[in-house]
């Protein structure tokens, strides 16, 4: 499998998991929804901007979405959000959300490992 089939299938998983649509995925990296579609297909490069953009909204390191073994990915999904009636200004809000309790339990992390 190259790398852009994993990073498209992961894109899959995490955005469906999550009860996000190609659409949701689109309006929130301001791209087409075919432009995803690509990316989940491995028809097109998607950027590190983006893949970081994703990491951030999934509540994943950015290296999940590059991880091909299904066991080593680290799905958080307590913080699922509702995808019904999703706005532009959600999404922000949601990703922005994700960042910060990633920064935390990294910062939890760091804390445990210095005690």
């Amino acid at each position: 499998m190259t790398i852009g089939q994993i990073i498209g299938k992961n894109i899959i998983d995490y955005r469906t998991k999550l009860g996000y649509t190609q659409d949701h995925i689109a309006n929130y990296l301001g791209a087409d929804r075919t432009t995803i579609s690509k990316y989940e297909n491995d028809e097109r490069e998607i950027s590190i901007v983006s893949l970081n953009k994703l990491a951030d909204l999934f509540g994943i390191e950015l290296e999940d979405l590059i991880e091909e073994n299904v066991a080593n990915k680290t799905v958080n999904l307590a913080f699922a959000f509702r995808s019904e009636g999703i706005l532009m200004e959600d999404m922000e809000s949601i990703a922005s959300f994700q960042k910060i309790v990633k920064k935390y339990l990294q910062m939890k992390g760091i804390q445990r490992n210095n005690e």
